[in-house]
């Protein structure tokens, strides 16, 4: 009955998502089946369940098909031609390590310890005495400086 359902109502699908939204019906009714009144029908409760499992699916369906790309041929490789230029786009190492060494003191330990040498907060924290909320704001305006210092 399910199959017959889903059939009439989510033709559209393929086959296999439409046998695993029948298999979503029947494990959702197992895990509501707690919530069945015997006093009253089953088949408008069993057809709500369904129902709530369909949209469900249509949801995700329109979902997915919203954010794929159609492709007639698959590239013969993965890597885009672009793929290594955000390595070239930092430029000069010396310039960097000047920018850093211009940072207050605070948002120079910050940057060395969580972004090159990627220590955890916790050990950032317990190495400088900051708190680890103000590692964080002191890593965000470190980059935030660093950015318009090497790009301005």
């Amino acid at each position: 009955m399910l199959k017959r359902v889903v059939q009439a109502r989510l033709g559209f699908l393929p086959v296999m998502d439409r046998e695993d939204l029948v298999q979503d019906i029947l494990m959702s009714l197992h895990a509501a089946r707690a919530t069945y009144d015997p006093a009253r029908p089953f088949k408008p409760w069993l057809m709500t369940i369904a129902h709530n499992r369909m949209v469900d699916q249509a949801r995700r369906n329109s979902r997915r098909t919203a954010n794929e790309i159609a492709v007639d041929e698959y590239p013969a490789d993965v890597a885009d031609a672009d793929a290594g230029a955000a390595a070239d786009r930092y430029g000069d190492p010396e310039e960097l390590r000047e920018a850093i060494k211009a940072l207050p003191k605070g948002q120079r330990s910050a940057i060395e310890l969580l972004k090159m040498r990627e220590v955890s907060l916790k050990e950032a924290s317990q190495a400088t005495g900051m708190s680890i909320s103000a590692l964080k704001v002191s890593v965000h305006r470190a980059i935030k400086t660093l950015r318009t210092s090497l790009h301005g």
